[in-house]
């Protein structure tokens, strides 16, 4: 007998059913067959349409409480919508199921293809999220594989010395310093291509020359080791400008691309290495000799010490910074030097832009690069902090720091 699952069928008629009696499932299928029989004429007799596997079989499922039966009658069918209907209303003129009376009633027609559709749209849904969260991401992560690969593949051998570096030697401004080929690859990695390797511990002439000519920016490990190598090129007499330590305890050649740029941000000019490191350049060794000794030197030191740190002005934003200490505030003067004002330094930047009367600044903080472009809109002519990144090559405003007193 042919026949079909619910899985094949196209509806499923779901009845209810209550009888006043307890009955078995072949009660329940035999009066359903029995009492329909003739009532749609053959094209729509029951039998007949499961013969020919257009109506499934018929599930019963039954529960006996208390002397009565009450229960579920599923039955699956391939009909089209309208001949299901009629079969749904055929079964619920079942009046009685053996000796007992029933109450039979159709609950609904479920179309199986609407529930087949919402689960594959379900589905899909899930299987993108898996593609997004699972195989996007492992494509771009093999685009930026091939693209590091490539970046690593540019570096070259630069100088006498022959030291590994990156292509943009030559063209760039400022130079980064690192201590081996390793490190080297490792910020071409991520796209820094200014970047030349020590090669050791001597001191390449190379890096002699370009400390003449180029800002120089010496990017160390975060250990004892990366002060030594401070500490080598300062007292070689190698002009660096800036020095930067990798996190505590690691080394630039194993540092991600986050650390390596917060890395960059956090670099702080040579001076202020100096002084934390209570380093004695040559030049300050000069100033403590006695004049009848060497007083050629001597006058050299005193040619050397910009002039710009004994103005009357400077003075006066020394003074000021002394005041501030601690305060995280500002004061902002006009051309005489005379106070317009004190702000917070979270209104500074804001502050200067809609003054067009300031002169000079002294604060309580970094100089940094948005500070920096509010004074130079605004025609401030100094800008003095506790300290500075950015390079004073970089801007016309004059940058002060309290270490250039």
């Amino acid at each position: 007998m042919g026949k079909i699952s619910p899985v094949n069928a196209k509806y499923i008629i779901h009845v209810k059913i209550s009888i006043d009696g307890v009955v078995d499932k072949p009660d329940v299928i035999g009066a359903i067959f029995g009492q329909t029989e003739g009532l749609l004429g053959s094209e729509l007799e029951l039998r007949e349409l499961q013969r020919s596997g257009r109506i499934g079989r018929i599930e019963v499922r039954l529960e006996n409480k208390n002397g009565k039966t009450i229960g579920d009658i599923m039955i699956p069918s391939s009909l089209d919508k309208a001949e299901t209907a009629i079969i749904g209303a055929a079964i619920e003129t079942t009046q009685r199921i053996g000796p007992c009376n029933s109450k039979v009633l159709v609950e609904s027609i479920e179309d199986v293809r609407i529930t087949k559709r919402d689960f594959v749209i379900e589905r899909a849904k899930e299987l993108l999220r898996e593609l997004t969260n699972r195989v996007l991401p492992d494509s771009q992560e093999l685009t930026d594989q091939v693209t590091q690969s490539v970046r690593m593949m540019e570096i070259i051998e630069y100088g006498r010395e022959r030291l590994a570096a990156g292509p943009a030697i030559e063209d760039s401004e400022e130079i980064i310093l690192v201590e081996g080929r390793a490190d080297v690859l490792n910020l071409l990695k991520y796209g820094i291509k200014n970047v030349l390797a020590l090669n050791g511990t001597s001191i390449p002439e190379t890096i002699r020359e370009l400390s003449k000519k180029k800002v120089l920016t010496l990017f160390v490990d975060g250990d004892r080791g990366g002060d030594l190598i401070i500490k080598g090129l300062l007292n070689a007499g190698i002009e660096l400008d800036y020095v930067i330590k990798a996190p505590d305890g690691k080394e630039v050649e194993e540092i991600t691309k986050k650390e390596i740029h917060k890395a960059l941000r956090s670099k702080v000019s040579v001076e202020q290495v100096k002084l934390e490191m209570g380093i004695i350049t040559p030049l300050l060794q000069v100033k403590e000799v006695k004049q009848e000794i060497i007083p050629q030197e001597v006058e050299i030191k005193q040619e050397i010490i910009p002039q710009r740190i004994i103005k009357p002005e400077l003075k006066k934003l020394k003074d000021l910074l002394d005041d501030l200490v601690g305060t995280r505030g500002a004061y902002i003067l006009d051309e005489n030097m005379s106070l317009l004002g004190k702000v917070p330094i979270t209104e500074l930047p804001s502050t200067i832009r809609n003054l067009n009367s300031a002169y000079a600044v002294a604060f309580d903080g970094y100089i940094d690069r948005t500070l920096v472009n509010a004074a130079e809109i605004s025609g401030v002519k100094y800008l003095a902090g506790m300290k500075s990144r950015v390079n004073p090559r970089e801007t016309k405003v004059e940058l002060i720091t309290s270490t250039d007193f």
